[in-house]
């Protein structure tokens, strides 16, 4: 049985592929339009997925699609009636998701009268939590989805057992832990579509000398049936105006409107400009927008293992991409165990509406558990030899050597570990936003000046961003205060006092790093990458960033070759070819 999910017009836009159980593909739209946070509908992604499994349309059964619009219908039409050119917005998106079969037979210039698939809608939070818990290692888990919004609800949380979730609570619009975090983000001068993590990176140079006033604008409250908060609407505006956002486009990154009121700048002082430099007082707001989020979101989790026992918990939504928050579930709640899938966001769920059909709807026991990230495309030995051959780079002076495996990896490391920048080129790409060893830039950990060098000959950006430190697993309680496995960089550990000169440049200034475990089984060539690093120097830890220049991580080999080329990187390596500069 084959089963098609969708995240379309929406942000992330994405596709996977379910075939009795187990997933074969998985991919956003992004990768294919070069469109960072693309929307729309992902027509080359799921062009993708059902090439990658070998299918075509009239092979598929179900479809799944994130969205109900039926869900809370009560509170749609309650803020309709009082925002009605929102509900204008939003209707004109229904219309659009009304018309998804339309949308798939044309793009594969199809009748669809003819298209013999069941068409399910999943709620937004369900899609999320089942994207989670049915591809986690966990056969009992507390479940927890937070986000800006979706079907007009911003969280939602239950639990899993076996091949079935419970619902157990959820909050409504207006309430959103994703929008006071997006809010903030605007107030803060950071104003493009998922900017959060940024201000995350920010946080760890303040302190939280704001934590009173945050207290009011972000309220925890504990209810007799489950965990709840509340904004202080006073200083925010979607609840007057409606979350103004404009993503149907697939050409287009998505973009948020206002969201926060006049009120947060009286309380707060003066909100800052993009282009105005940040000053303490902004690093001290950022530290104490992260400190209040986190007081909230870990005491929800923490009376939820209170009350259910548990030792697992799933986490999906944005909210879940907080690392710095998500390390600390170990400290302070009763949990023991803690995954979050490397597409937690919107992206993940097409993953998630797919094993909803499966096993909530249709009962089927569970077999697969996502162990890795690397659902996307991958190209042949040929298809990289031709990229190769027409970027013409053998005729201007570059030199290219076909490698055996151990040739290489061994000479690559000596490039790293040289002080050299390597591009690392492997396999299928990577699920979610984060370079996880196939689409990476790799660089030597141990030098202090690394991150700047970094930031000027590659990637361009905010010099308070941290870069991650890419860690042999069995090597992680070495290095780390936590051993607890991070192979989807979806936590941040403290960075042992003894070990942070050792790798001063994946090191944030708080001291922590949000980490990769590698593996050997979820990736041999990048496991063997970081041995030949450490055999050269001892460290079993490389810094990894993602293989890109302010656009979408790259996909396709002639993409890694433009960014190579418009860029400062030392070498490039291409499956079983190394490129370096004469």
């Amino acid at each position: 049985m084959n089963i098609l999910g969708i995240n379309a017009y929406h942000g992330n836009a994405s596709a996977a592929i379910v075939c009795d159980g187990r997933l074969i593909a998985a991919v956003e739209e992004e990768r294919f339009n070069r469109v960072k946070y693309a929307a729309g509908f992902p027509a080359q992604a799921i062009r993708y997925c059902l090439k990658e499994a070998g299918l075509t349309l009239s092979d598929i059964d179900h479809v799944a699609v994130p969205r109900d619009p039926y869900a809370r219908l009560g509170t749609k039409l309650f803020y309709a009636l009082r925002m009605p050119s929102f509900a204008r917005e939003r209707l004109k998106v229904l219309a659009k998701f009304t018309g998804i079969p339309e949308a798939l037979a044309a793009a594969f210039d199809a009748d669809p009268k003819k298209i013999g698939a069941k068409f399910h809608r999943i709620e937004h939070h369900q899609a999320h939590l089942a994207s989670a818990f049915f591809v986690s290692p966990f056969e009992q888990a507390f479940l927890l989805s937070a986000d800006g919004l979706g079907d007009f609800a911003s969280t939602m949380w239950g639990t899993g057992a076996g091949n079935h979730m419970r619902i157990d609570g959820a909050v409504a619009f207006p309430h959103s832990l994703g929008l006071f975090y997006s809010a903030v983000t605007q107030y803060l001068g950071f104003l493009k579509f998922g900017d959060e993590y940024k201000v995350m990176g920010l946080a760890a140079y303040g302190r939280p000398e704001h934590l009173g006033a945050f207290r009011d604008i972000l309220r925890f409250e504990s209810r007799s049936n489950g965990n709840g908060f509340r904004l202080g609407l006073d200083y925010f505006s979607h609840q007057r105006t409606g979350p103004e956002m404009a993503w149907a486009e697939a050409d287009k990154t998505p973009a948020l409107g206002k969201l926060f009121s006049d009120e947060m700048a009286k309380r707060l002082g003066p909100r800052r400009a993009p282009e105005e430099a940040l000053e303490d007082r902004h690093r001290n707001l950022a530290c104490s927008l992260q400190s209040r989020l986190e007081e909230v979101y870990l005491g929800m989790l923490r009376k939820s293992a209170e009350q259910t026992g548990l030792k697992a918990v799933c986490l999906a939504g944005g909210v879940a991409f907080n690392c710095v928050a998500n390390g600390k579930i170990f400290d302070h709640t009763s949990f023991e165990q803690v995954y979050v899938q490397p597409a937690a966001g919107d992206g993940g769920l097409a993953v998630g509406a797919a094993f909803y059909v499966w096993h909530q709807k249709l009962g089927k026991p569970r077999s697969f558990v996502m162990d890795h990230a690397y659902w996307g495309p991958g190209y042949s030995r040929e298809e990289i030899r031709l990229a190769i051959d027409s970027s013409g780079i053998a005729q201007d002076g570059y030199c290219i050597a076909e490698l055996a495996e151990e040739e290489l990896t061994c000479r690559s490391a000596a490039i790293v570990a040289d002080g050299k920048i390597l591009g690392w080129f492997q396999g299928r790409a990577e699920w979610g936003p984060r370079a996880l060893g196939n689409r990476s830039i790799v660089a030597d950990p141990r030098r202090p000046e690394m991150k700047e060098i970094l930031n000027r000959r590659i990637k361009h950006r905010e010099t308070f961003r941290p870069f991650a430190p890419s860690i042999l697993a069995e090597a992680t309680s070495e290095y780390f205060e936590k051993s607890h496995p991070s192979p989807f960089m979806t936590l941040a550990y403290s960075v042992r006092p003894e070990k942070r000169d050792k790798i001063p440049a994946p090191t944030h200034v708080d001291g922590t790093g949000r980490l990769q475990t590698v593996a050997r089984e979820a990736n041999p060539r990048y496991y063997a990458l970081i041995s030949a690093f450490c055999d050269r120097t001892g460290v079993p830890v490389v810094l990894n960033t993602s293989f890109n220049d302010n656009e979408p991580i790259v996909c396709r080999p002639e993409e890694a070759i433009g960014c190579f080329l418009r860029t400062r990187m030392d070498a490039l390596v291409l499956g079983d070819f190394l490129i370096s500069r004469s």
